[in-house]
């Protein structure tokens, strides 16, 4: 549980560093379809489409300080290897949402 909140607390300051002003965080545990889910929702300036293809790459940052970005990555990796998934619905202006699906009976989860 400590890595999940770790990658909530790196999202929200994804989001904050976008110039969020309001941010959503939900969390629903969902045993009878056996999922957990984590979304997290901003309103910061979104992404460009070509930023969003490469946001999970490892090697994409749009910082200016170091050469990777790791956080969504590492939230993919993590969300695949329990079964599920990483979605990210994001538009310039519009704010980011990121959503990661766990199997909730998985033995990593």
């Amino acid at each position: 549980m400590r890595e999940l909140s770790l990658h909530i607390l790196d999202i929200v300051q994804n989001s904050l560093e976008a110039g969020a002003t309001h941010i959503t965080i939900e969390i629903d545990e969902d045993l009878v379809e056996d999922r957990l889910t984590i979304r997290v929702t901003d309103n910061g300036r979104g992404m460009d489409a070509e930023t969003l293809r490469r946001v999970t790459d490892p090697f994409f940052t749009t910082r200016k300080t170091r050469k990777v970005g790791l956080g969504l990555p590492l939230l993919k990796a993590a969300a695949e290897q329990c079964g599920g998934r990483l979605t990210i619905q994001s538009a310039p202006g519009q704010g980011t949402t990121v959503t990661a699906e766990f199997q909730h009976s998985h033995i990593d989860r």
